[in-house]
């Protein structure tokens, strides 16, 4: 029996649960939507362990997994900041990242050559601080912990590593792109 469809199934069930995180946020219910998202980040690393394991990569898990990441990430940072949980500013900048390395890599697809690769340290880094951030933020909106002082400097780290990862982006399709022109 062919499994190769688990890591997209998984990837899929992650976009999916983005509705339902954003339907607790709104009703103010964020231990519900802490279980939620906690499930879905799990998943994201269970999707790709699995892809790799079994060798079950593919084009379409290629684009679901990052895009369900981007997804979520985006939709709770503007969703948390709309509530006021969270500055504006950060999510703004958190967002904008996703769509220029969202953009970029269409660009750089299309007009350069076909982009493949992996994602890099920090760009690993500043998901998984994105990730920690929000459950931090939404454990502080439904259960008054962790303190503030916590959540400002895990939002730092995100804030530095958004920069830092969005910078490398850009300039490795820049420099790629100057070597294949």
């Amino acid at each position: 029996m062919d499994l190769s469809w688990i890591p997209n199934a998984i990837s899929i069930s992650r976009i999916l649960l983005i509705a339902p995180i954003i339907i607790l946020f709104v009703n103010d219910q964020f231990g519900w939507a802490l279980a939620l998202f906690s499930i879905a980040g799990l998943s994201d690393g269970i999707d790709g362990y699995i892809a790799k394991k079994y060798d079950w990569s593919t084009r379409l898990g290629a684009f679901l997994d990052p895009a369900g990441d981007k997804l979520l990430v985006a939709w709770s940072f503007g969703t948390l900041a709309f509530l006021g949980h969270i500055p504006v500013w950060l999510a703004v900048v958190v967002i904008a990242r996703d769509v220029i390395i969202v953009a970029g890599s269409f660009m750089y697809h299309y007009l350069v050559r076909r982009l493949e690769g992996d994602p890099t340290f920090i760009s690993k880094l500043n998901t998984g601080l994105e990730f920690a951030f929000l459950i931090f933020v939404m454990a502080r909106a439904g259960f008054g912990k962790p303190d503030e002082i916590t959540i400002t400097v895990v939002g730092a780290a995100v804030l530095v590593t958004v920069v830092i990862s969005g910078y490398d982006y850009v300039s490795n399709w820049i420099r790629s792109a100057r070597v294949e022109g």
